[in-house]
């Protein structure tokens, strides 16, 4: 006997015209139904949506909106099918059918939930926590790839597959499959490293190396920076793990040092004057705080001064201002004292080379000259 007589001969195929008709209508009736239900519950997720207070029902009836239209055409021609006259292979296959349709379709709905909770997070954490952005995208991720792979297996135990064989002989070709790809999965643990130790968030300014920018992402395989003058930097997790972080996102306080050089005929009393003019300055600005202001050496063409404080703000924008501020008034104050500031300069001294009569002294005679000078002289 055939495979095509022995299926001509399942008991389905014994149920009259009429009865094929009445299983048709019914699963034209109950899609139709099910259609309608889809409908009535995308309409009262659009209402709820178009409010800004977040309801109770609001998540379940979002996620209920994803039904696909396959899983209804399968339970409505299920249901159409209870009118028929079958034998057990058939009701086993219609059973099968449906209840792996159920699995996607619950793979769908878990997809949709962790979707939907991720963006609340993330939005709720934008104004919050900023450490758990970044997170966020590599948790899906994961919670995706768990999701899909208990779906697969459910799927291949119901169609009879033995997934105990299968998941010892995807355990043995997993080992090489990590050996191919050890360069993404190093990213991908970097990338869970990053999440679990947050030695950056998104929005930190970072310089890694001879590359700066703010951190615009956090993926499974890169860190996208946006760079100063605009373009995006991408960096592997696992080199910027490996590289040297600076972190300018952490800084609570900026230290702030700056010299000043006058020149060296300036009177000794202005000198010692100095130093707590600049302390008076800088305490006179918001948001700092003095540390310590000192005539820190002679160097070769001018007196030097050493100012140390502390601008209470990471701000880097807010620093220059309060720079400024501090040498615009500086600049006034030593103009009215009558202090020069330094600027390079040499000293030349010219020996005059005119024989001098016998038992006269030669007379050095010096004077400060610029380079046009000394030139004209020789």
């Amino acid at each position: 006997m055939t495979d095509y007589e022995s299926l001509s001969r399942l008991p389905i195929f014994d149920n009259t015209l009429l009865d094929w008709s009445i299983a048709l209508g019914v699963a034209a009736v109950a899609l139709f139904v099910l259609l309608f239900v889809r409908r009535t519950v995308r309409t009262y997720h659009s209402k709820m949506q178009a409010t800004t207070e977040k309801e109770l029902l609001e998540i379940p009836i979002q996620v209920l909106s994803r039904t696909t239209l396959l899983l209804l055409v399968v339970v409505a021609l299920f249901i159409g099918s209870q009118w028929l006259v079958k034998g057990p292979a058939v009701q086993r296959v219609l059973q099968s059918a449906v209840t792996i349709a159920l699995f996607w379709q619950a793979g769908i709905w878990m997809v949709a939930a962790v979707a939907i909770w991720l963006d609340r997070k993330r939005q709720r954490s934008l104004a919050t926590d900023r450490a758990a952005v970044g997170s966020l995208g590599i948790i899906g991720f994961v919670l995706n790839v768990v999701i899909w792979a208990m779906v697969l297996l459910l799927t291949l135990d119901n169609l009879g597959i033995d997934i105990t064989a299968l998941i010892a002989g995807l355990g043995i070709g997993g080992i090489a499959v990590a050996l191919a790809v050890q360069n993404v999965l190093g990213d991908l643990f970097a990338s869970l490293s990053i999440t679990l130790d947050r030695p950056f968030v998104v929005g930190d300014f970072l310089i890694v190396g001879d590359f700066m920018g703010s951190v615009e992402y956090i993926g499974i395989k890169s860190t996208r920076l946006r760079s100063l003058s605009g373009e995006q930097i991408v960096i592997a997790n696992s080199d910027l793990l490996s590289s040297r972080v600076r972190n300018y996102g952490r800084m609570n306080e900026r230290r702030v040092v700056f010299g000043t050089s006058i020149t060296y005929e300036t009177d000794p009393a202005h000198i010692e004057r100095i130093p707590s003019l600049i302390r008076e300055i800088v305490e006179s600005q918001p948001d700092t705080r003095f540390d310590r202001s000192h005539f820190a050496k002679h160097a070769a063409a001018s007196l030097d001064f050493e100012t140390v404080y502390y601008v209470l703000s990471a701000d880097f924008n807010k620093y220059m201002d309060i720079q400024q501020q501090i040498n615009l008034r500086l600049h006034r104050e030593l103009l009215a004292m009558g202090v020069e500031f330094a600027y390079p300069t040499q000293k030349l001294y010219l020996v005059d080379q005119t024989p001098a009569p016998a038992g006269a002294v030669k007379q050095r005679r010096d004077s400060p000259l610029d380079a046009t000078s000394s030139k004209a002289d020789e």
